[in-house]
């Protein structure tokens, strides 16, 4: 993972990829994706029970981003 000031900033590094394009994350969405029932109820002792219901949460969530690549499909 590397962080960038902005998106300027990863556009003009020596090593961009244009094909990478859709793994650019603004720090907020990845803050709103790592504030999912996913992630926080990890440790519940339901949470394999109701998986299902967070990836249709967490898909929701990556839609809603804008991140549409097989990369962020479960």
């Amino acid at each position: 993972m590397n962080l960038f000031r902005s998106e300027e900033h990863i556009r003009n590094w020596s090593r961009f990829d244009p094909a990478a394009e859709q793994s650019i994350v603004p720090l907020a969405n990845i803050v709103k994706l790592f504030s999912l029932d996913m992630f926080r109820k990890r440790l519940e002792p339901d949470y394999v029970a109701r998986v299902g219901q967070y990836a249709k949460e967490f898909l929701g969530a990556v839609a809603e981003i804008g991140k549409t690549r097989p990369f962020w499909r479960l």
